[in-house]
């Protein structure tokens, strides 16, 4: 048997929320932003919002974002309210991810790219393609996990509600 990889991909899949479909990302990219986005979310002023540390995402809500004077620091924060968030392009859509996250021929046997009018492609992977799928992951090679809710958070869905 062959192996494409040479070091273990390890992937993270679950139902995707927004396009009731499977989304399937890299573990270790899940992994850090993750928290980027709960700290984000978690932040009750401006001023923290503006602080929390990104090595993984941009802070929608940072100084390259908004100026301390559109909103001080001491500013109740909303993460509903950021611009890049209600327009929906941070997160980046977690369901554009298995385009880079699986081997072509497999997207092309289990998925449909799909064009949005603003976010750009996704690759839309039916729920009924799991089983198959993630075995067909398995053989190759890859390990994967199933974690519906780290797909949404990662997906920006109920943002809102997110605590630390």
């Amino acid at each position: 048997m062959t192996t494409h990889h040479p070091n273990t991909r390890r992937l993270v899949y679950g139902h995707a929320t927004n396009h009731d479909c499977l989304a399937f990302v890299d573990a270790d990219t899940a992994a850090g932003e993750a928290p980027e986005i709960r700290a984000l979310a978690a932040a009750r002023t401006w001023g923290e919002a503006r602080q929390v540390q990104m090595t993984h995402l941009s802070n929608p809500a940072g100084p390259e974002c908004y100026e301390e004077d559109d909103y001080p620091d001491d500013e109740p924060f909303d993460i509903t309210e950021v611009g890049a968030i209600v327009e929906g392009y941070w997160p980046e859509m977690v369901t554009a991810r298995a385009l880079d996250a699986l081997p072509q021929d497999l997207q092309d046997r289990y998925g449909e790219v799909v064009l949005t009018v603003h976010n750009g492609e996704y690759l839309q992977v039916p729920l009924d393609g799991e089983a198959e799928l993630v075995a067909e992951l398995r053989e190759r090679g890859y390990e994967v996990t199933r974690d519906d809710d780290l797909v949404n958070l990662l997906d920006g869905l109920r943002l809102g509600s997110v605590t630390a």
